[in-house]
């Protein structure tokens, strides 16, 4: 992709997220089906954070005041989650407040932004199990339970240190980093969904299969969050531990992309006829793929980046909705959580924030936002 047809894509994303805002408004999207409406789901729900995401991200790519008004107030509205009892927040903080109270500062200086964003990081810190080394994953009895997807909010600590000077951040998320190294990356490079230990010892117990196939495949989305949040770590700490495994994951990824480069949901099913592809995996693990482009050598930076071209080439050209002004997502054929039988074939709101992101980035976008 040339910077012509880059600059392209996004001119279409600018005209297609301003429809989106008249036709989503204030709701809370998650999923898309056929019908193509986004649905509305609680502030509390893990994705809350993406839509208002998108809306910053093109206010700072666009500098248009269209974008920034509609996502302003979403950070206040998310705080307000931190207020009830009992508190359905946990580990996505960091999705959820990153594009919205973190950007917000960054952007305009804002400091209810960074108080906002601080007490999230807060809340993060007090989820970390020392015993063990992870922060825990969601609510409810599996007190033990840690998921790669926490791999992409821990920037939400490196931050806080970044604002504070307070080192305790940083060392939480360092220490699930890893953890998740340890125990949840491959030699092969790919990673599994959730590591269970016993929350009082701290010892490791098992890996589990999670939103994957089972224990021992490799979910695409997993193993997209997986190589962004070590890219992201070792940009965070210049550990080359992490920028390794970042590389490793990523060898994994690209070689198990089929011919048209948008991965199935699960690169290890019994057979891949017939199985659902999961757009927002290419769409996360591109603009991963992206950054850790940046962070190598010029002589490897082009295995990255253009694995990244050929995704969002084909997520442009085959699985985007620009034919369909009343469809309301960006991206279709996304998968949540087939082995639930869940949100399969549909729109996925985080898929169309960092199918957007990526484009951001073959632009020139420079900010991070996680």
């Amino acid at each position: 992709m040339d910077a012509a047809y880059c600059s392209d894509v996004m001119k279409r994303l600018e005209s297609k997220v301003e429809r989106m805002i008249v036709q989503i408004g204030g709701k809370s999207p998650h999923v898309a089906r056929e019908d193509g409406i986004y649905d509305d789901l609680k502030p509390d729900w893990w994705t809350s954070g993406f839509w208002p995401g998108l809306l910053w991200l093109m206010y700072d790519v666009t500098g248009k005041d269209l974008f920034k008004n509609a996502a302003w107030g979403w950070d206040a509205r998310l705080e307000e989650c931190f207020r009830r009892y009992p508190c359905e927040l946990h580990h996505d903080v960091g999705f959820q407040f990153l594009p919205t109270a973190v950007i917000k500062h960054k952007i305009t200086g804002e400091q209810e932004g960074l108080r906002i964003g601080l007490e999230a990081a807060n809340f993060l810190a007090g989820r970390f199990n020392p015993a063990g080394n992870f922060i825990r994953a969601w609510n409810g009895s599996h007190l033990g339970w840690a998921i790669i997807d926490c791999m992409m909010n821990i920037p939400l600590l490196f931050w806080a240190t970044e604002v504070t000077g307070d080192p305790r951040y940083k060392h939480i998320a360092i220490r699930h980093a890893d953890t998740f190294l340890q125990y949840a990356v491959r030699d092969d490079g790919s990673v599994c969904h959730i590591l269970s230990f016993d929350p009082e010892s701290g010892e490791f117990i098992e890996p589990l299969g999670g939103q994957g196939y089972s224990p021992t495949s490799a979910w695409s989305r997993g193993n997209s969050w997986a190589l962004y949040g070590f890219a992201n770590t070792y940009r965070y700490t210049g550990d080359i531990r992490y920028l390794n495994a970042a590389k490793r994951i990523a060898h994994y990824f690209i070689a198990a992309l089929p011919e048209d480069h948008v991965p199935h949901w699960d690169f290890r099913v019994e057979s891949l006829e017939s199985e659902e592809r999961d757009t927002s995996a290419g769409a996360i693990a591109a603009s991963g793929l992206l950054d850790l482009a940046e962070l190598v050598p010029a002589a490897e930076k082009r295995i990255y980046a253009g694995a990244a071209h050929r995704m969002l080439q084909s997520l442009t050209e085959t699985y985007a909705t620009w034919e369909k002004p009343d469809h309301q997502a960006i991206l279709v054929e996304g998968t949540g959580h087939k082995p639930a039988k869940s949100n399969i074939n549909v729109s996925l709101i985080y898929g169309d924030y960092y199918y957007a992101e990526a484009m951001a980035k073959l632009n020139g976008w420079t900010r991070r936002i996680f």
